[in-house]
């Protein structure tokens, strides 16, 4: 498979691992990498190689309230973005440090099934500030429990198109060009999905281009 650009998500990714999968990158198909999540032990060193070496053009974190933000990325704070997360109420002022916002689609869903108080908190600031980028991921019908025991309808795994058609309710403006799909599904689903995305967008006047990996 010839794939020449992805999305980056090495979250779940110690530095040893990141070195492996860097590896890996190098030697296959893949020379661009616009966008990429940053994991909270990324040294600065990272974010370097991969703008140099990928041109990645934008990141995004979560809240220094969930994870540690290291005072050595603020070199390229104004591509790093803040991501709305599903427990974390967007903090305005951290917003304004940083380059944008980062907006992820299934996070917004879960909070307007779930918690509308930071659902309509999180879309005042979603309003008012610049989004650079986003993530989708899936809704399922029917609210799983993870293991603090906090339900949520956002899944990594999709097993239907449908679980996808939440998208139409938002609007054009939150969609960008770096918007990326974050699923665990293999990378032929990946491709599918994003294709029906466009489809669900076609005669909005967008489309997504973005992959997760």
């Amino acid at each position: 498979m010839n794939i020449k650009e992805v999305a980056l998500f090495p979250t779940c990714l110690n530095e040893e691992d990141r070195k492996t999968l860097y590896s890996l990158i190098l030697q296959s198909t893949i020379k661009h990498i616009p966008f990429v999540h940053l994991k909270e032990d990324m040294k600065l060193s990272e974010l370097d190689y991969l703008i140099k070496k990928y041109n990645t053009q934008v990141f995004n974190t979560h809240s220094v309230k969930d994870f540690p933000i290291p005072a050595e990325w603020e070199k390229y704070k104004n591509i790093i973005c803040i991501e709305n997360t599903p427990y974390t109420f967007l903090d305005e002022e951290e917003v304004k440090k940083w380059g944008g916002l980062c907006v992820d689609f299934s996070h917004l869903e879960d909070n307007q099934m779930l918690d509308q108080e930071k659902y309509d908190s999180d879309i005042k600031i979603i309003e008012k500030y610049p989004i650079r980028c986003n993530h989708i991921s899936a809704i399922k019908q029917k609210f799983s429990v993870d293991e603090q025991g906090r339900m949520r309808y956002a899944e990594h795994t999709l097993n239907d198109r449908s679980e996808l058609d939440y998208l139409k309710k938002y609007p054009l403006s939150y969609f960008t060009d770096f918007c990326s799909i974050e699923l665990d599904n293999k990378i032929t689903d990946q491709l599918a999905a994003i294709d029906y995305i466009n489809t669900l967008l076609k005669g909005r006047d967008a489309q997504i281009k973005g992959m997760g990996f």
